[in-house]
């Protein structure tokens, strides 16, 4: 069993990995992931959602279980509650906080500072130092207050034995108030000649906090335009629909549409709920669902989805899927969910997080008395010390991963490519060997007209009129075929009577004029009339390409042969070379016998076939492939679903079942597989940018740590560590959004 709850008061990724930690202990919990991202957490196992809110309140944090049920809109708002949770609240205050602290913090530098560039002090501070000094407490002070959020957070999480980033920041802040403090106190007394305006720090407590606070403010803003996808998602859902209830019109919430109402759907509106269109046609711009940006015509028996734009017509719809069931719901629900989960890359980061704060206090201890035994001042020595905790930055470990697994999903979910969890996108871009189903994946799953041979006088037009009339009563996929081409090339249909379907694939008719239609397989006309050697060899090349010849005779007349086959759709070659020229092995499995599996893996361009496989035997063959690397299993059908499940990689074709979609890990909207390439691609682009976040936020601290130390002959001041850390966070951040401007479909070799 897995729940979500919301997480309160996480500031840095050492509270995530604290979070994490508490509640892993809980007897039950299998699972815990913590997204600092969302400010979320996914726990799997039997423990009661009681006890881990309980373990979570005592480490210092609020939680709540997330409600499964569809959120509603109440009376006069546009937003829904899960738009509302993804709103970015956190800016405006930041941006508040920031605009009253530069106010008090230009005063402050003012007063420690301006005296040092020429500018004029009111004559009652000019040569009054405890006067300055009282001025610069005072507005330090009132700093602090505006910012107290820091010293809340960071001293309370450290008395609860998970210290975070605020203690860091608290620390430096209050370090730095504390000394200024004692040092004005000092200079009151007799011997105030040991102690001047230069070793105050006041400023540096006032301007951590301010700079921190700046990061802070780009970091919210930054972090908000990663789920821009997940919000754009979400507002494209109507919050009414108009429904046909006793002949009238009504307008309602959508949340109250229930299956089997009839709703319209006005040419420029969205559609409110999914549904099945019961009067009229139209054309449907589904770009929203499956980054398709043609249109598609939708007729009555076809079905629609909530979300997408009626273009055109005046339609009507009976509701199939209403609330969290419809297909954009259930979009949302993958692309939120895999935001929730971490990608197995992130381990790393989260084991440094869970020591990093506490190491760095106790660095930032032995940093202060190690300068103070090589002979500094103690004033000095905590100038190194308070370096060393405001440049110390677990932010920027922490959200190396998150930041890009969600610009990553969301950059999937505007191509109508869904990755369920952020595992799944790491590991799509590993995959070693790629077995793809060949019915409805490699092929339309529709057979079709692809030759015609006509003999004798008989036009190519007289045979599919023939074939038309009599295919036209058979519900058989092959007779389909044959009707579709008809239609398509506008060829009419004579009616028939006495239609029968005879034994051993045959069907026959009678037409007006009295004459008699027959069609069916090679085998059952070559039984019942005479079959010329030359029509016998073109329907054994036929059969040998991989396609089904039908026979057509009027009365005891051979009229012709139509050939009927699945064919690969237009885009499964393109697919097929640009994963093997990303190194990855294709391997095409079917229950076809291997002939026609010949013909199609030859067109396909597939490196392997694995022919004649029953339904429950392709979990088996994955298993075999895993011998030779990570193996993605693409399919669409519920016979497709364990190997699915079983493969490093499951990818289900959009189209394709329920069943087979659950039991994937990616999804692909457009049932193109020229999407099982840009996935990979996808996948690599993130994985690349997650490793690029982590090796900048090792970096950083590798680098920045020693450099506040003053290992390397320098001094930094605060105030400068303070900014740095500030922008190390942001930098990260920065860096996965670039993932926006990736091109799955670019065709860049990943």
């Amino acid at each position: 069993m897995s729940d979500q709850y919301n997480v309160t008061g996480m500031s840095c990724a050492a509270c995530s990995a604290r979070v994490e930690r508490v509640v892993k202990k809980i007897p039950g919990v299998t699972s815990c992931a913590v997204s600092l991202l969302t400010n979320s957490m996914t726990v799997e196992g039997t423990a009661e959602s009681s006890a881990i809110i309980a373990a979570v309140q005592k480490a210092g944090y609020g939680a709540s279980l997330k409600l499964p049920e569809a959120p509603k809109v109440a009376p006069g708002s546009t937003h829904s509650q899960e738009e509302d949770a993804l709103a970015d609240h956190e800016t405006p205050i930041l941006k508040r906080r920031l605009v009253s602290s530069l106010v008090f913090l230009i005063a402050l530098m003012y007063f420690s500072m301006g005296h040092m560039i020429g500018l004029p002090l009111p004559e009652f501070f000019a040569d009054n130092h405890i006067a300055q000094g009282l001025a610069q407490m005072i507005l330090a002070a009132i700093i602090m207050i505006i910012n107290q959020k820091f010293f809340v957070s960071g001293f309370s999480s450290l008395l609860h034995a998970g210290p975070n980033m605020d203690t860091l920041v608290a620390m430096g802040s209050f370090a730095s108030f504390s000394w200024s403090v004692y040092v004005l106190f000092m200079m009151t007394r007799e011997h105030a000649g040991l102690f001047s305006v230069h070793d105050f720090y006041f400023e540096s407590a006032g301007m951590i906090l301010t700079l921190i606070t700046v990061g802070k403010m780009l970091e919210a803003k930054s972090k908000g335009r990663t789920t821009d996808a997940l919000k754009s998602l979400m507002k494209l859902a109507p919050k009414t629909a108009t429904v046909l209830h006793g002949g009238k019109h009504h307008v309602i919430p959508v949340e109250d549409v229930t299956r089997g109402m009839i709703f319209i759907v006005k040419p420029g509106e969205n559609i409110p709920v999914d549904g099945i269109i019961t009067e009229g046609s139209t054309a449907v711009n589904e770009s929203a669902l499956t980054g398709e940006s043609i249109p598609v015509d939708k007729t009555q028996g076809d079905s629609v989805s909530a979300g997408t734009l009626n273009q055109s017509g005046y339609i009507k719809c009976e509701a199939t899927r209403v609330g969290h069931d419809t297909t954009l719901s259930q979009i949302i629900r993958m692309v939120s969910d895999a935001a929730a989960t971490k990608a197995p890359v992130a381990k790393i980061a989260d084991k440094v997080c869970g020591i990093f704060v506490p190491s760095v206090i106790v660095i930032a201890i032995l940093v202060v008395t190690g300068w103070i035994i090589a002979g500094k001042s103690f004033g000095d020595a905590l100038s190194y010390g308070i370096a060393v905790l405001v440049i110390s930055c677990p932010c920027a470990l922490g959200l190396a991963t998150p930041v890009a697994v969600m610009v990553g999903n969301g950059v999937g979910a505007k191509n109508g490519i869904l990755f369920k969890t952020a595992s799944s996108l790491e590991e799509t871009g590993k995959i070693k060997i790629a077995a793809l189903d060949k019915t409805g994946t490699i092929t339309s799953g529709e057979p079709k007209v692809t030759d015609i041979f006509t003999a004798g006088d008989f036009l190519e037009e007289e045979l599919v009129k023939f074939a038309y009339s009599l295919e036209s009563k058979s519900e058989h996929p092959l007779a389909k075929a044959v009707v579709q081409y008809a239609k398509e090339k506008g060829i009419n249909f004579q009616e028939v009577r006495n239609f029968q379907a005879l034994p051993g694939n045959g069907l026959t008719a009678a037409l007006n004029d009295g004459s008699t239609l027959t069609g069916g397989s090679v085998k059952f006309i070559g039984e019942k009339f005479s079959v010329s050697e030359r029509f016998t060899r073109e329907a054994e090349r036929f059969s040998e390409n991989g396609k089904t010849p039908l026979m057509f005779v009027k009365d005891d007349e051979l009229i012709g042969i139509i050939a009927v086959a699945d064919t690969i759709k237009p885009d499964s070659k393109e697919a097929v070379k640009e994963l093997q020229e990303m190194g990855i092995r294709v391997v095409m499995l079917t229950g076809d016998n291997e002939r026609t599996a010949k013909t199609i893996a030859k067109e396909a361009g597939v490196d392997d076939i694995i022919a004649g496989v029953l339904p429950d035997g392709k979990e088996s063959v994955i298993r075999k492939l895993q011998n030779d690397g990570r193996v993605a299993m693409v399919g669409d059908g519920i016979n497709d679903a364990p190997a699915l499940t079983r493969a490093d990689i499951g990818i289900a074709i959009g189209a394709g079942t329920d069943i087979a979609i659950d039991a994937a890990d990616v999804v692909l909207m457009k049932s193109s597989l020229n999407d099982v390439p840009a996935a990979v691609r996808l996948s690599r682009a993130t994985l690349r940018n997650i490793r690029e976040n982590l090796f900048w936020a090792f970096i950083y601290n590798v680098i920045g740590i020693p450099l506040a130390a003053g290992l390397w002959g320098l001094k930094l001041d605060p105030m400068f560590g303070a900014a740095a850390m500030s922008l190390s966070s942001f930098c990260v951040v920065t860096n996965a959004l670039r993932l926006n401007l990736f091109d799955v479909h670019g065709g860049r070799k990943s």
